[in-house]
């Protein structure tokens, strides 16, 4: 099989040929149709992800958003499987332990993650580990960019809104940092029927989140976290009730916790590079709640399936190029530019 690999942090990608997978007990090889590049991904090629190894001799295949048709599975997942469309959450839950056994396999404490803890899915085939707990199946119609986005950006964003913060129609919610997590933020919270507020320093982006569903937008750039409070009063004077922060900067996560209504809730989707000084007695005072969200559950997969057949949430508007797997130099410019921050609005996804 074709794939993208690295041999080290900040290094040249290279397309290789590779052997093809075979599945070892309770995993699926799926033949991939599609499959996306995240910040996440850049964040591990930068060498800022404990799972991931680069070297000449431990070579690393990327990749974790994906949708595609099962190839083969090993002794103990249903044969059914086989030439059935699916894709997978990011984090491959166990299914034996505690965290699984009460439905939260997000939190997995014996979890895999393609493209991180082992070859992932820039590649023709991928491997995902315990099969039966993970393979989601995905409708025939669905678009491939959508399957795919729905492994990691709207899986993520989904469980942040409608789980953990429960957002109801008719609230205020704040999206801080309108890229691809951020965006599917504030489309998953407009099809949630939301009032949503798009925060972000570049005016392009949330011009992009304003035809997306949100119904404000404030610029951040040269604001202090403060400042964004005060700016997000100015469009919304009673706050928000939800905040999301998909920037992962410790001053949009305060920004956030400042823009709240008394009793919101905060949820940190983006990851901070170290721990960021949280305004405790803000918290305290206002009876805020501070919530982390890291992928979601399989088992949670009907209701964001759901949005999407029924028509209210369309990821596919998020997808602004394709590029083949072949490129290796195309997509290593644009891993290079999201490294640095340069990189063109709109989600990219691979084909093999």
């Amino acid at each position: 099989m074709r794939a993208l690999q690295y041999t080290a942090f900040h290094g040249p990608l290279e397309l290789v040929d590779l052997p093809d997978l075979e599945p070892a007990p309770g995993a699926a090889v799926v033949a991939v149709e599609a499959t996306g590049l995240c910040r996440s991904d850049v964040h591990a090629w930068a060498g800022h992800d404990g799972d991931v190894t680069a070297s000449a001799d431990r070579p690393h295949v990327p990749g974790h958003e994906l949708v595609g048709r099962v190839a083969a599975v090993g002794t103990g997942v249903d044969p059914s499987w086989v030439g059935r469309r699916a894709t997978t959450p990011f984090v491959c839950a166990c299914g034996r332990c505690a965290e699984c056994r009460s439905g939260d396999g997000q939190v997995c404490s014996a979890q895999t993650q393609p493209g991180f803890t082992h070859h992932g899915s820039w590649a023709e085939q991928v491997l995902v580990h315990d099969a039966a707990t993970n393979l989601v199946e995905v409708p025939d119609d669905v678009d491939a960019g959508a399957a795919a986005l729905l492994g990691c950006r709207f899986a993520t964003a989904h469980r942040a809104l409608a789980q953990l913060a429960r957002v109801r129609a008719g609230e205020v919610v704040l999206v801080l940092g309108c890229g691809g997590v951020g965006l599917s933020a504030v489309m998953i919270a407009a099809a949630l029927g939301a009032d949503v507020v798009a925060a972000d320093v570049d005016p392009a982006a949330l011009e992009r989140a304003t035809a997306l569903g949100a119904a404000a937008a404030v610029v951040t750039r040269g604001l202090a976290p403060a400042e964004v409070a005060e700016a997000v009063r100015g469009v919304r004077p009673a706050g928000a009730a939800v905040s999301l922060d998909a920037a992962g900067r410790p001053e949009t996560m305060t920004a956030g916790l400042l823009s709240l209504a008394r009793r919101g809730r905060h949820v940190q989707v983006g990851l901070l590079a170290g721990d960021p000084v949280v305004p405790v007695p803000r918290v305290v005072s206002h009876e805020l709640s501070l919530l982390g969200s890291h992928g979601m559950d399989a088992r949670a997969y009907p209701e964001l399936l759901g949005l999407v057949t029924s028509g209210r949430l369309d990821p596919a508007a998020l997808v602004e190029r394709w590029l083949p797997l072949s490129d290796a130099a195309g997509v290593e410019a644009l891993v290079r530019a999201m490294d640095a921050g340069t990189a063109p609005a709109g989600v990219t996804m691979l084909r093999p």
